[in-house]
């Protein structure tokens, strides 16, 4: 019998078959600002595509399965031999072989190649996050093997290959490999020198056995780890596959995997190792310096999720309000929706611009951008990774009771949006690292500061709240208390510098306004009325603007 009691009408069609790169003008922008002109056609060609594919029924339909079906791990095998193993839905591997397929981890060797990896990944993570986790790492692993000359020309080619191949084998028997990473352990998570887990070497140069425990082992079924373990020298980095050249399986027992508020597609695990082979990567005693620019390469990787994030709840929000009625107009003309919306949009741009200016920087490779990097990537990391979950769960709340209801995809963007603050160093780590770089690297301050004076004299309140943190970096007193209240200066000058050097008036005014100038409420949506609200909320329609 046919429903008669109501007529469906008022609903929003789902975001779906449009562009996700060609759609955000931030990020288009960004590419052509930063790439030289004789990579730009080819950039665009490739992001095109992948945006046309990230915004598709078929990856959305992927998303969505691979994180109904988590990771089932598989410790035994019908007889009782151990394996170890970690089952994935066929979505999950699906989206994995078509982010290597499209270069996300083919960034070092590539003329520009971090933008336009940086573009791929926040363009593709807004498909589905939890895969990039295993994208991360292998991309990161790389600076890290370079510390071992021999070791890094065998493993990078793999690393950095399109091609993807599941399943456990001899490396040389595949023509592309994921990397993973265990740092941490129970007794001390980031207080990483407290690690227990003992590195016996062998009589061969550079080959040791483990015998210890990691809390928290990204990638599970990666082809290879770096980890960290106690050596005779002191804290050592180590590669660990999990294959050996024989093709014996390495002792590593997945003990179980972790149940996560979110990034249900991806796989934690605690693993346990013993008598474990493996081979030094650096000298003994420098496990921290050897794997931390791996560690700073996926921090970076935190703030370029997040604005993924932030970037698909900003288009979900905007796209609903374009096509939800009430009061006989539609959402997104209502004023006070308006400026909702508006605020996110600030916060997604902001976030998209600093992440590919930090690509950039990696690109350069110039000692001075070096420098910057080294107090801009924890700064950025501690406030967009921060950013990202208040921003989101007001996105969501834009679709009201809608946007609560799992269909939409918006609960999926809210548990995944903690993430990346806690991963790789939550809050305070961030915080007292870029006090560090303060007190023991004076270039680095200087990068920065160089870097934030090119918007000088633009804008009033930008060039007040300059000099309100250099105020804070003159006064020594409590630092350490103040760590974060400075960090998050830092942080929302280095935004507002860059959106008023490169963003279009209306979106560096209303930032600077709000964000330096103070003129805002605590939550979002408290903007002045007297801004362009109406312009930077258009500018973030995910409407295909290439035609226009």
């Amino acid at each position: 019998m046919a429903p008669t009691t109501h007529t469906v009408s008022n609903q929003v069609p789902p975001l779906v078959g449009y562009d996700v790169f060609a759609a955000d003008l931030a990020l288009t922008e960004a590419v052509r600002r930063h790439l030289p002109p004789e990579l730009l056609a080819g950039a665009e060609a490739e992001l095109g595509e992948l945006g046309r594919a990230a915004g598709s029924a078929q990856a959305q339909a992927w998303g969505a399965q691979a994180n109904g079906n988590p990771p089932v791990l598989r410790s035994h095998d019908r007889y009782g031999n151990r394996v170890d193993e970690v089952e994935f839905h066929p979505s999950w591997h699906r989206l994995l072989g078509h982010a290597v397929g499209a270069g996300l981890t083919g960034a070092w060797n590539r003329p520009g190649g971090h933008v336009r990896r940086a573009a791929g990944f926040l363009v593709w993570t807004q498909a589905e996050a939890g895969h990039g986790c295993p994208l991360s790492m292998t991309h990161a692993a790389v600076p890290a093997l370079r510390a071992d000359p021999a070791l890094a020309a065998e493993w990078e080619p793999l690393l950095t290959s399109p091609v993807y191949e599941e399943g456990l084998r001899p490396p040389e028997r595949k023509a592309g490999v994921l990397f993973g990473m265990g740092m941490t352990e129970k007794q001390g998570g980031t207080d990483v020198r407290s690690n227990t887990t003992r590195a016996v070497p062998l009589s061969a140069p550079g080959e040791y056995l483990l015998t210890g425990h990691k809390w928290f082992c990204s990638a599970p079924m990666s082809d290879a780890f770096l980890v960290l373990a106690q050596a005779p020298g002191g804290l050592t980095c180590f590669l660990l596959p999990r294959v050996l050249p024989d093709g014996a399986r390495n002792p590593f027992a997945i003990q179980r995997l972790k149940d996560k508020l979110g990034n249900r597609s991806n796989a934690s695990a605690e693993v346990e190792f013993d008598g474990t082979w493996a081979r030094r990567v650096g000298e003994e005693g420098h496990g921290v310096r050897t794997i931390i620019e791996m560690v700073a390469a996926t921090r970076l990787d935190c703030v370029t999720g997040s604005a993924a994030l932030m970037r698909q709840a900003v288009a979900q929000a905007v796209h609903h309000c374009a096509y939800r009625s009430v009061s006989g107009g539609v959402l997104i003309e209502k004023p006070l929706m308006r400026n909702v919306l508006a605020d996110l949009a600030l916060e997604s741009e902001a976030a998209t611009a600093l992440a590919m200016r930090l690509a950039a920087a990696y690109d350069a490779d110039t000692g001075s951008e070096r420098a910057f990097l080294r107090i801009a990537v924890p700064a950025a990391k501690y406030w967009v990774t921060k950013r990202c979950t208040p921003m989101v769960a007001e996105a969501l709340e834009c679709l009201g009771g809608n946007g609560y209801v799992e269909e939409s995809g918006m609960p999926r963007l809210l548990r995944e949006a903690p993430l990346n603050s806690i991963w790789e160093g939550s809050g305070n780590v961030q915080a007292l690292d870029v006090l560090r770089a303060l007190r023991h690297e004076p270039a680095a301050l200087n990068a920065f500061l160089q870097e934030v004076g090119r918007a000088r004299g633009a804008d009033h309140r930008l060039d007040a709240a300059i000099r309100d943190m250099l105020t804070e970096l003159a006064d020594l007193e409590g630092i350490e208390a103040r760590a974060r209240r400075l960090t998050e200066r830092m942080a929302a000058v280095l935004q507002g510098s860059l959106l008023v050097r490169w963003a279009p008036p209306e979106v560096a005014d209303a930032y600077c306004a709000s964000r330096l100038g103070g003129d805002r409420g605590a939550g979002f949506g408290t903007l002045p009325h007297s801004l362009d609200l109406a312009s930077v909320v258009e500018r973030a329609r995910p409407v295909d603007r290439r035609g226009a």
